[in-house]
């Protein structure tokens, strides 16, 4: 399948009012794609657009709740409106909260399903029409706990889960139809974006991202490698590959390690209760930058990322430390 180069695309960006979503918009127009930047704030987005446009991009505006199955369809039609066609839809909003299962309220677990499940299975249902007439990729950002739950974040994990079902019953049937879409899943570890700020929680303090942490610009590199070159699923920060392949070599024992080491990670020492603004419900304003309060922490480079995205870097590599290995066994032989 072949994807057009960046400079040449329209993109869509659901999600765009910060963290990953923000960045990303800002890397496509960089590159020269023409970006419809979508969230649930106008003066964010406004605000974003501005910026592109100052540095010579082209990018519009369009508020929509992904929530809503009809506001996705007016993106997706806005987006054709203004630049004839799209050909990436990358899908980066989501919403959580912190708290044990028990203390999760009805409703708080229903709103959690419906943006970052539901409204992901929106998103998709309204980019394909348009994204089949020319070909084109379908970018899902979902998360490490697509692969593997995290305590204190049940709704959250289980929304990728979920995710990650859809999309790739949806990656089976384009290829059973030869549709040429190419759908990625960008499976990021902890990253350094406003979103933990953002969340609800009754964990009693400000929650964060389990170490180590890394940089939102990883994310969207990965998110742009994958709207030229299509690929299944990419991990961004090999903390969470790593946890993933511990996991299939033997959930009990994850089971048992997160029991008792996976709470006091998630947890910042800056008291913050329930009754604090979240954006689980609204957009909540102080928050539309890319980078969330752990930037003295977090790692801008990740040498997994970076094989995983570059196989012909992954080869040599391995071709050289064969190399290295082969002259070492030369040298024992005398």
């Amino acid at each position: 399948m072949n994807l057009k180069p960046i400079h040449e695309q329209v993109v869509v960006i659901v999600g765009a009012n910060s963290g990953i979503g923000r960045e990303t918009a800002l890397r496509f127009a960089e590159r020269g794609a023409k970006v419809v930047a979508a969230g649930r704030s106008l003066s964010a987005l406004t605000e974003l657009v501005d910026e592109i446009q100052s540095r010579g991009g082209l990018s519009a505006a369009h508020v929509a709740d992904v929530s809503q199955y009809e506001q996705m369809q007016a993106l997706a039609t806005r987006a054709v409106e203004l630049y004839g066609r799209i050909d990436t839809w990358v899908h980066a909003a989501a919403v959580s909260i912190y708290a044990p299962f028990q203390e999760t309220q009805p409703d708080e677990f229903r709103r959690v399903i419906e943006v970052n499940l539901i409204g992901q299975a929106f998103g998709a249902m309204a980019a394909l029409p348009h994204l089949k007439q020319s070909g084109g990729a379908l970018i899902h950002v979902g998360s490490l706990e697509s692969k593997r739950a995290f305590p204190l974040h049940s709704a959250y994990s289980a929304s990728k889960h979920g995710m990650i079902g859809f999309i790739d019953a949806l990656r089976v049937e384009l290829m059973h139809d030869q549709t040429p879409v190419s759908v990625t899943t960008i499976l990021p570890a902890g990253i350094n974006t406003p979103f933990f700020e953002k969340s609800l929680t009754r964990l009693g303090v400000k929650p964060r991202p389990s170490p180590p942490v890394y940089e939102p610009v990883l994310v969207s590199e990965a998110i742009l490698r994958a709207a030229e070159h299509p690929m299944r699923e990419v991990y961004v920060g090999g903390a969470g590959k790593s946890m993933e392949w511990l996991h299939r070599l033997s959930p009990t024992l994850t089971d048992r390690l997160l029991s008792r080491f996976g709470y006091r990670p998630q947890m910042t020492n800056l008291p913050k209760t329930d009754r604090a603004p979240s954006n689980l419900y609204d957009h909540i304003e102080g928050y539309d930058q890319i980078q969330g309060s752990f930037s003295k922490e977090a790692r801008s480079v990740s040498l997994y990322t970076g094989l995983e995205m570059h196989p012909r870097l992954r080869w040599g590599l391995l071709g050289a430390l064969a190399a290295v290995g082969f002259a070492l066994l030369k040298q024992r032989k005398f």
